[in-house]
């Protein structure tokens, strides 16, 4: 049996969401609540293979107890934007109403002259919820031959 081990919740459902697109049926999914819990969770799944999805930042926590891990740079939404473009993500953005949302952040002092995928990861992170609910969207919209390719080695691992 696998077990796939993935830092939150916003991994989870992006790697459920691909599977299910493909037609995969997908092990078991843990999410372990950031990079320091895959310690905890694989010591109760003693004897299972363990495989796991992580941010670059993250990835030493788990390659200490994990069989197998894949490597998000620097994280999930960043595999997002490169997949599908700056173009298709602000489509995704626009599709739920959140375009002006966007554009508004992009005026803000601070982000103004900064490259659109570092606001977009602040757009992403910056509201509670966010991340979950455009990892879902994000792993929608992107087309089966543009998978970013640590969550399509992860999905051929299993």
């Amino acid at each position: 049996m696998t077990v796939v081990l993935v830092e939150g919740e916003s991994d989870r459902i992006a790697v459920q969401t691909l599977a299910t697109r493909m037609g995969m049926r997908m092990p078991e999914i843990r999410v372990v609540g950031g990079s320091k819990g895959a310690r905890r969770v694989a010591a109760e799944l003693t004897g299972t293979r363990l495989i796991g999805l992580v941010d670059q930042g993250e990835r030493a926590d788990f390659e200490r107890v994990l069989d197998t891990v894949f490597v998000c740079d620097p994280d999930l939404e960043a595999e997002f934007v490169r997949a599908l473009g700056v173009e298709g993500v602000e489509a995704v953005i626009a599709e739920q109403g959140e375009l002006a949302s966007f554009r508004s952040l992009q005026r803000q002092p601070f982000q103004r002259g900064r490259p659109a995928e570092a606001q977009l990861a602040r757009f992403f992170g910056g509201r509670s919820g966010n991340k979950a609910r455009y990892a879902g969207l994000l792993a929608a919209a992107v087309p089966l031959d543009r998978i970013p390719p640590p969550l399509a080695a992860l999905l051929a691992a299993v």
